[in-house]
Formats: structure tokens, sequence, C-alpha cells
């Protein structure tokens, strides 16, 4: 942990998001950041941000839609259980932003109609079929 000019302390945001357990690496955590979709308080993060106690932090999900709203309640810079990691960061994403990932993740994995994936003999036999005598 860093101190700052006033002594207060600090963590570097990208360590942090990664011990948390919102990224699965910290170089992902820093793309985040670099894309300029990490704010607090309406202010553009970088990766090297130092961020404190208390901070409410927006940040875009890995993949998928919606912004997830995170408030820093302890700065810790090593990874550490999931156990752990919740009781440093509290989630405040809104119910709204959780529906339509739900959604979003159902919609995705939810099979459609027809065939999909890797064909069957049959299919095969009538793809070939239709390739060759037409």
């Amino acid at each position: 942990m860093m101190r700052d000019q006033w002594g207060v302390e600090s963590v570097r945001l990208d360590k942090w998001l990664w011990a948390v357990r919102l990224f699965k690496t910290r170089s992902l955590a820093a793309q985040a950041c670099e894309s300029g979709r990490v704010k607090s308080s309406g202010r553009i993060l970088k990766a090297a941000s130092p961020i404190r106690g208390g901070e409410l932090i927006e940040l875009p999900f890995q993949e998928g839609p919606g912004t997830r709203v995170v408030r820093v309640l302890g700065l810790i810079e090593r990874r550490v259980g999931a156990a752990d990691a919740r009781m440093n960061c509290e989630d405040l994403t809104s119910e709204d932003v959780m529906e339509l990932r739900r959604l979003w993740s159902v919609d995705r994995t939810s099979r459609k109609e027809g065939s999909q994936g890797r064909p069957t003999k049959k299919d095969r036999r009538d793809i070939d079929r239709h390739r060759f005598f037409e």
C-alpha cells in the first residue's frame, strides 16, 4: 500500500480490481481502466490511479451490457479468497442492470430451433447431397 501526501493509505486501482476478484487477471483490469470506462465521481480513472476506502467506482462488466457500481470497503493489493474479497468491496449495482444481465445471459445460452454445432451424420449426408447434385 502507498501513502499519499496527506498520509492516507491508497492502492493502485488495477491491483485492487484484480485482488477483489472483479477481473480474472490484472492485465484485464488495466485494459478496462485504459478503455476510459472506469470512473469515480465522474472522473475517468487510469490503472495507476490511487483509490481510497469508501470510494464509489463505476466499471463495465467484462462481458455483456451494463455498468457495475462498487464501493471500496477495504484496501488490499494481493489476491485473496472469494469470501475475503467480498468483505473488501460492496456491490451496489442496480436491480435493473442485474435483470438486464440475467436476460442477456439466458438469451446467449439458450439453444435455438434447428441444427446447431457439429452436424450429425444425417445432416452431413444432406449437405453433401445438396452441394453435389444441384
